[in-house]
């Protein structure tokens, strides 16, 4: 407390000079103003070493870069699992791609079976009946063909919802990363 007191007594004892200071007098003359801001500045400049500001505002700078720091990790993280989900959203597409052409593949060998199977009938048919054949060929090949049409198109549309729901998956992945990246700017600044 003493060592204090002794740091801020010449300061009160200069003060009232400091205002009466003015003129041309030697630089080394307490009358010269120059002399007793450089005086008044260098006891500020102790004031701030004796109560350690200079730690005080290094540990406020080395807290902030250690926040800043920690941030970055926190969003490289952030980004690596957006990667992550993305490229799982992409396989799961690529699987359902490979699983809508199988199912197109087996399709067409199901109609190609059908298609063979109601040949041989209807040539069996034919031997028994001409003229019922005939009208049983016709109205078999139609049905196996809207059998195989509706069945196609059922896939086909299936496939398609398939893949519009995973590639909206991307978009909305995609989406995550920008407002992500965005997010830690916007700390950053």
């Amino acid at each position: 407390m003493t060592r204090r007191i002794a740091t801020i007594a010449p300061m009160l004892v200069l003060a009232p000079g400091v205002a009466m200071a003015a003129g041309d007098y030697p630089f080394f003359s307490l009358a010269n103003t120059d002399l007793i801001v450089l005086i008044a500045f260098v006891l500020f400049l102790g004031v701030l070493a004796y109560f350690n500001v200079h730690n005080i505002l290094l540990g406020l700078l080395d807290k902030r870069a250690d926040d800043i720091r920690a941030d970055l990790d926190a969003a490289r993280a952030l980004r690596e699992e957006a990667q992550a989900v993305l490229a799982d959203y992409e396989r799961k597409t690529r699987d359902a791609q490979q699983q809508a052409e199988n199912i197109v593949i087996k399709a067409r060998e199901e109609a190609k079976d059908a298609a063979a199977q109601a040949k041989r009938d209807i040539e069996a048919s034919v031997a028994r009946r001409l003229k019922a054949a005939e009208d049983q060929i016709a109205s078999a090949e139609q049905a196996a063909l809207r059998s195989v049409r509706n069945r196609a198109a059922r896939i086909a549309v299936a496939a398609a919802a398939d893949v519009i729901a995973k590639q909206m998956s991307e978009a909305d992945a995609g989406r995550l990363i920008d407002e992500g990246i965005a997010t830690v700017e916007a700390r950053l600044h």
